[in-house]
């Protein structure tokens, strides 16, 4: 399963979470932003994460009005151990949603 998430929104968690103001410029960029969120909020602790494998980050430019105006998406693909019900998926997927709608 993937999710969408914003650039900047990665940007202020981090800096809500840690404390320092990253720069997301690529998936690479993302990823570790992410591992650190992950890290710091204990998402990964709880049962319901326990079957996730890794975090795959790839991203696209968004353009809304013009060539020079976009954001910078990041999708992030969640990968489980093939025995992980989809409930549980679902909810780990929607905790760290939460996150971000947070922001």
């Amino acid at each position: 399963m993937k999710i969408k998430v914003e650039g900047d929104k990665i940007v202020k968690i981090v800096k809500k979470v840690e404390g320092i103001e990253i720069v997301v410029e690529s998936p690479a960029d993302a990823k570790e932003g992410i591992d650190l969120i992950l890290r710091k909020s204990d998402l990964l602790a709880e049962d319901a994460n326990r079957g996730l494998k890794d975090i795959k980050v790839t991203a696209f430019q968004e353009y809304k009005t013009s060539a020079v105006d976009y954001k910078m998406i990041f999708l992030i693909e969640f990968l489980f151990e093939g025995d992980v019900p989809l409930e549980t998926r679902v909810s780990a997927i929607r905790e760290f949603q939460a996150l971000f709608d947070k922001v």
